[in-house]
């Protein structure tokens, strides 16, 4: 059988058991941990799987026909994804991995009609889903885990002080555009934290929706004000610019014009900070499961797909952070909050639905750990003397923020 052939080959690091569709046992890996027992119920799957493990996994466990026996969803896709690369060493899967790298401009063409309906996709969920596994800001991007036992809400808020911090907020009126703004958290907190004038653009209706309310209840909506715009139709020019888990849906072919428009936009003294996923391993292409289901159109980029487009549009890259296990951290807490929360999820979705944001979550944490998956946060500037000589700012403006939220604790 094609499928216990390339699982043979395949899984060289923990213990994995298939009981096939006949019913049949087979055992691969070295004996170490984790051990798990998965069991097919249908028998197109052997085939299904063997040509696209990532996709046929996934949907099989969506559907039910595929079923962890012993062991954990996480066991399952822990040892899936650590043994992953071994899959490329088959001609069969070199061939489909070089077909991915040809299609993958076409997936990731984004125009502004074609964005809209790929954020609406997942963005325009029902908010209470959000509300079962985010913190109570509704950040829904990479945690800042400043010490291993921080809470969700803590590194959340840490994240928020650590970005705001590398925008140098050095005096107060500064005017700051929010590129894919979310639910509006991160422009809420400028306008409190800095007395910033903050302007956040979405392409999700909901979202968009909801962080006036938030502003409004706030009583912020003077200094902060949301629109549902694409980011190239914007024109005004800003002294800040920020970007938090937006660039993930720019997509390659628009990277030239994504770094054209913040040029545009950013003052000439401006400061511009981009976070995002990235990979660590070079060019890639968007897993076929993840592009189907969660984010249509996405694409986490290497640096070295970044980098030159930067360069090109004449910015100068004044500070680069790479974040490693902290998104890891946070897919694990935001996974154990689902979990918690699972009975109301299936409630406001179906069974179906959890198993697909299931193997989300948990797919996600370990293409973290396992498959060199990591953030960046890139500093811009157009001017070179644009931030300090030195970092000390960032750290200095962090420590005055956490005094002044102790004080007021206290």
């Amino acid at each position: 059988m094609l499928l216990t052939t390339l699982l043979d080959r395949m899984v060289r690091s923990g213990s994995l058991t298939l009981i096939d569709a006949d019913g049949r046992q087979h055992r691969f890996g070295d004996g170490g941990a984790p051990h798990v027992t998965v069991r097919l119920h249908d028998r197109k799957l052997h085939l299904k799987i063997a040509l696209n493990p990532s996709l046929a996994a996934g949907e099989a466990y969506m559907d039910g026909t595929l079923t962890i026996e012993d062991g954990s969803l996480r066991d399952f896709i822990d040892i899936a994804t650590r043994n992953f690369n071994s899959v490329y060493e088959s001609p069969m899967h070199r061939v489909a991995r070089i077909a991915g790298f040809g299609a993958r401009l076409l997936q990731q063409y984004n125009p502004a009609d074609r964005s809209r309906k790929n954020v609406a996709h997942h963005y325009d969920l029902s908010g209470a889903l959000y509300d079962l596994f985010l913190d109570r800001d509704r950040q829904y991007s990479c945690a800042y885990f400043a010490q291993p036992d921080d809470s969700l809400e803590s590194a959340q808020l840490a994240k928020k002080l650590h970005i705001a911090a590398k925008l140098l907020l050095d005096k107060p009126n500064l005017t700051v555009l929010d590129i894919g703004c979310g639910w509006g958290g991160m422009a809420l907190y400028l306008a409190k934290a800095a007395k910033a004038d903050v302007t956040g653009i979405t392409l999700s209706t909901e979202q968009a929706k909801l962080a006036e309310s938030r502003a409004a209840n706030a009583g912020l909506a003077e200094t902060v004000r949301f629109k549902l715009q694409d980011y190239r139709a914007e024109t005004a020019q800003y002294d800040r610019i920020v970007s938090v888990g937006m660039f993930e849906h720019v997509g390659l072919p628009q990277f030239t014009t994504f770094f054209g428009k913040v040029r545009q936009l950013l003052k000439p003294d401006g400061v511009a900070l981009i976070h995002s996923i990235g990979r660590m391993d070079g060019p890639g292409i968007t897993d076929s499961w993840i592009r189907k289901y969660i984010f249509p159109g996405g694409y986490v980029p290497a640096l070295s797909e970044v980098l030159p487009v930067i360069e090109r549009a004449g910015l100068w890259v004044t500070d680069i952070e790479i974040l490693r296990l902290h998104y890891a951290e946070t897919l694990k807490a935001w996974h154990a909050n689902f979990i918690a929360n699972r009975a109301e999820a299936a409630r406001i979705y179906d069974e179906r639905f959890c198993r697909m944001w299931e193997f989300y979550l948990i797919g996600s944490e370990m293409a973290f750990r396992n498959m060199g998956q990591m953030v960046f946060q890139i500093q811009l500037t157009r001017e070179q003397t644009a931030v300090p000589l030195t970092r000390d700012y960032i750290f200095d403006w962090e420590r005055a923020q956490r005094d002044q939220i102790s004080a007021a604790a206290e």
